[in-house]
């Protein structure tokens, strides 16, 4: 399958990560999207396609005075940057736009004018999962994690260390929510959120966003920065109730997402040089690593034990300190496209040698959702 030939030409994030009292989500997106188009050398004017999700992209059209001819609201939780990286690219191939904007904010930490905590009273998830109890993310997660743990034979230590090297990288990241150095001990001795998250298991919880711009192909060396190629991209859904995973080992969604994003870059996990999986919790790498064949089956948490991940490692992983220690707002996934940019253009705070080809996977609420992006420094 031919790559879609579109590219990266702006990227950037809201002026300040972490705690941001006095700007609501909308502000946020705005920010975020002013710091992009900058970036780009470009204003709003030039933009002719828009996509967000936890806003209305016709609030955000026209707080920032633009009439798009192309719009995308797609909302599949925090993998819906990566699907709007692919719609953008298919809609500016297909010739419906020409520079398309990208957006997310979110006062995940501050709940600036973001409302309440409720969901939809008559969701699946309402019906036939919360009457047993669990109540939200933390509790909902444990269900897939424990019989991973179980199958698979892996250990608390194991699952820890998953937080404590991602807090290596963040210690060289200067915009890193928390950077301090911890061990497998500390973050076995946090506090006990559910069984077996302990608090340094877990996302952050911060206010923030980022941006992207992307154009064609063809145009990406008339801009300031070094262009990010899309090379490939993939999506799937499996199901919104985490007990009805086909397979609690594994997410379906990964699956299909990774395979077609690799299979039109033309690429295998061995051509990867650099990697950004969606870390809500600390299990979710692990899942990434297998489900995009990085590791076998059972194979990640030693893979990542043996610090083929941390730096220095043979696939650094998460490198700007992921959900556990760079920022989470709620939904991660623009965090992981930005660092994934950075690491290609080189100018990433914990940059890696020689990076030519980074893929950025997401995941959507508890593994409803998947999108995978490969990004790459030349055009495909």
């Amino acid at each position: 399958m031919r790559p879609v030939s579109a590219a990266i030409v702006g990227s950037a994030e809201t002026t300040e990560l972490g705690k941001i009292p006095d700007m609501s989500g909308t502000q946020l997106h705005c920010d975020a999207a002013l710091n992009a188009l900058a970036d780009a050398g470009l204003t709003p004017a030039d933009v002719d396609g828009i996509a967000c999700a936890g806003e209305s992209p016709t609030t955000l059209a026209l707080l920032l005075g633009i009439t798009p001819d192309w719009v995308d609201g797609t909302q599949v939780g925090g993998c819906s940057f990566m699907l709007h990286v692919r719609h953008a690219a298919a809609a500016i191939a297909a010739g419906h736009c020409s520079t398309v904007l990208i957006t997310h904010g979110q006062s995940g930490r501050s709940r600036v004018g973001m409302g309440g905590w409720g969901g939809a009273g008559a969701g699946l998830n309402v019906q036939f999962e919360l009457p047993y109890g669990p109540v939200g993310p933390p509790t909902l997660f444990t269900l897939p994690v424990l019989r991973y743990m179980k199958t698979h034979g892996v250990t608390e230590e194991q699952l820890a260390m998953v937080a404590v090297v991602q807090r290596e990288w963040a210690g060289m990241n200067p915009r890193a929510y928390v950077r301090d150095p911890i061990t497998v001990d500390d973050v076995l001795d946090s506090p006990m959120v559910a069984w077996p998250f302990r608090k340094l298991m877990c996302c952050l919880v911060t206010d923030g966003g980022g941006a992207l711009v992307l154009t064609a192909g063809e145009r990406a060396g008339d801009f300031p920065h070094r262009p990010v190629y899309v090379l490939g991209t993939g999506e799937s859904v499996e199901t919104p109730l985490v007990s009805q995973m086909d397979d609690l080992t594994t997410s379906k969604a990964f699956r299909v997402s990774g395979r077609q994003a690799f299979a039109e870059a033309g690429i295998t996990p061995a051509d990867v040089d650099h990697l950004m999986i969606y870390d809500a919790f600390a299990h979710l790498p692990l899942y990434g690593l297998e489900d995009l064949g990085f590791c076998a089956p059972g194979e990640a948490a030693g893979f990542i034990w043996e610090r083929n991940t941390a730096p220095g490692g043979r696939l650094p992983l998460n490198t700007n300190g992921g959900g556990l220690s760079y920022t989470h707002t709620g939904m991660y996934g623009m965090f992981a496209i930005q660092e994934s940019v950075r690491q290609v253009r080189g100018q990433a705070p914990a940059q890696v040698d020689g990076v030519t080809i980074s893929v950025a996977h997401g995941v959507g609420g508890m593994f409803s959702a998947a999108g995978t992006v490969v990004l790459g420094n030349q055009l495909p």
